[in-house]
């Protein structure tokens, strides 16, 4: 009988250690493909700027746009962005969505600005510096 107490109280003991030990690795194999997942999706991660256009070379699909605090050259990926630069001229007023791709900054959205949105927040500062 007391053989067959300590054969249990063995058993017993080293399952125990064994569960243990095998629940502790379990939940870092989960976490080693999420981590290149990540990295994806930060490759993926689309910007915008809204700006003027200071240069502009539509056949090319070329274009900079200057934002409050950068100047970014970006390249064209599709035909309608291309059609879109060739209504554009120096000076007019965009909205670009861009994705930074291999160290060049590719647009996939160029949409221009309507003056009076550009002009509105000029008008309303200068009637609250009138006001003062």
């Amino acid at each position: 009988m007391k053989n067959m107490i300590k054969v249990l109280v063995i058993a017993l003991t080293s399952l125990v250690f064994s569960s243990v030990s095998f629940a502790q690795a379990k939940p870092a194999t989960p976490a080693t493909p999420a981590a290149p997942a990540m990295e994806k999706s930060e490759k993926a991660k689309t910007n915008r700027l809204t700006g003027e256009i200071t240069s502009v070379d539509a056949k090319a699909g070329t274009f900079t746009v200057k934002g409050k605090d950068k100047e970014i050259n970006l390249v064209a990926d599709s035909k309608s962005t291309k059609a879109t630069l060739e209504k554009l001229k120096v000076g007019d007023a965009v909205r670009v969505s861009y994705k930074d791709k291999d160290g060049k900054m590719i647009a996939s959205s160029v949409r221009a600005e309507s003056k009076s949105k550009a002009a509105t927040p000029d008008k309303t500062m200068e009637k609250k510096s009138e006001t003062k």
